[in-house]
């Protein structure tokens, strides 16, 4: 079975940081588990940008990058519902 390498922004570590403790244990599990499938039940590929996904955690989105050639999953943004989509 191939794994993934999970790399994280600096940008979505200070994000997830300002989230409320009790979601962070589910969005780090979920995240944990695109080692083993970077395109889980559930996840959308971005219009904007190509190579671009999102994956709902409640009422939060993570915004990552999937290279297939390196194996590696690019964690850019865990944002709430109602921000995820700004500045991207």
């Amino acid at each position: 079975m191939v794994s993934f390498k999970v790399l994280w922004k600096h940008s979505a570590e200070q994000e997830l940081r300002n989230i409320d403790r009790k979601h962070i244990s589910r969005i780090i599990k979920t995240i944990e588990g695109l080692t083993v499938n970077p395109f889980p039940p559930g996840y959308r590929k971005l219009q904007t940008a190509e190579k671009f996904y999102r994956i709902r955690i409640g009422n939060y989105r993570v915004i990552y990058m999937v290279d297939i050639e390196s194996k590696e999953v690019i964690i850019f943004y865990i944002r709430h519902r109602k921000e995820a989509y700004r500045k991207f």
